[in-house]
């Protein structure tokens, strides 16, 4: 996928990347509008962080932020 490889690629300027993907729906496969990227060490991370947060990617402004486990996040609402 061409976007995952430009979306690696903008992050390897700073450091290695260990892995990158887009999330897509199920059906009809179309991209949910983001996606994660893994890097091994954290002061590469935070550099791209600090210097791709509100870039542009194939003419798309990108927001980037550290990923949060779900329970670190806001309440969800009840569960079951």
């Amino acid at each position: 996928m061409e976007v995952v490889r430009e979306l690696r690629n903008l992050f390897a300027e700073f450091w290695e990347v260990s892995s990158a993907n887009i999330i897509a729906d199920r059906y009809p496969g179309q991209s949910k509008g983001f996606g994660f990227v893994e890097m091994p060490n954290q002061q590469g991370a935070e550099e791209a962080i600090d210097n791709i947060n509100d870039s542009s990617v194939q003419g798309r402004n990108v927001k980037v932020s550290q990923a949060r486990s779900q329970k670190e996040g806001p309440p969800r609402g009840p569960s079951y």
